[in-house]
C-alpha cells in the first residue's frame, strides 16, 4: 500500500515513537508500506524535524530522515488547481496523485477539504493502521 505522509505525522512519530504515527513510520521502514514523497517533502520534514522547539537530537533526525528518504518512493509531481487552507500542504495532494497512492495521512483532516483532494483518500494515522491490516 503506497501513502503520503503529511510532516505533522512524522513530528508526532518523532515525539511520540509508541504512538499511532510512530507505528505508521515503523511500518513504512520495515516497508509494509511504500512511502510516496518528492524533494519538497523531503525538504519540510527535514526542516521541520531539526527546529530547536522539538529538542530531538540531531543524530536521531539524521537517521530518521536518511531511513525515511532511503525508504521512500520519489515521485514526480505536477502542479494541480488545488485550494488549500494552507497553500503549502498542496504538495502533499500532488505527490499522492502521482503516485496514485492509496491514502494521505495526516492528524489534520480539516486541511485537506474533500473537494481539494483530487480523490485521494486523506485519514488519519489510526486509519492508516487499520488500512494496512487490512491490506490496503
Amino acid at each position: 500500500m503506497t501513502i503520503v505522509v503529511d510532516t505533522n505525522v512524522v513530528v508526532s512519530a518523532l515525539l511520540r515513537p509508541a504512538g499511532q504515527p510512530g507505528r505508521v513510520i515503523d511500518l513504512i521502514l520495515a516497508r509494509q508500506l511504500r512511502l510516496a514523497i518528492d524533494e519538497r517533502i523531503f525538504a519540510e520534514y527535514a526542516e521541520v524535524l531539526r527546529r530547536p522547539e522539538f529538542r530531538s537530537p540531531g543524530p536521531v533526525v539524521a537517521d530518521l530522515l536518511d531511513d525515511l528518504w532511503r525508504s521512500a518512493e520519489r515521485v514526480r509531481t505536477a502542479a494541480l488547481p488545488i485550494h488549500l487552507p494552507d497553500p503549502d500542504d498542496a504538495m502533499f495532494v500532488e505527490v499522492g496523485v502521482a503516485a496514485m497512492a492509496h491514502a494521505l495521512v495526516t492528524g489534520n483532516l480539516r486541511h485537506f477539504p474533500v473537494p481539494q483532494r483530487w480523490g485521494l483518500r486523506v485519514v488519519t494515522p489510526r486509519e492508516a493502521l487499520s488500512l494496512a491490516l487490512e491490506g490496503g
